[in-house]
């Protein structure tokens, strides 16, 4: 898995993710996107949401 600076996190797929209320969602790509930052429309896979909203605190 690999952490990205304000971005995903990038996991060797094919995964299957488990979402908090049991759904499961399967990826068959060979590399999958992990939102962390909750803006994504297609959460918890990234849409690339983060590029478009910067933060302030740097």
């Amino acid at each position: 898995m690999v952490f990205t600076e304000d971005g995903p996190a990038l996991v060797d797929g094919p995964v299957e993710l488990v979402t908090a209320d049991g759904a499961v969602i399967r990826a068959d790509r060979f590399l999958v996107a992990i939102c962390l930052c909750k803006r994504s429309r297609a959460y918890p896979l990234c849409d690339t949401s983060h590029r478009r909203h910067r933060r302030c605190d740097r």
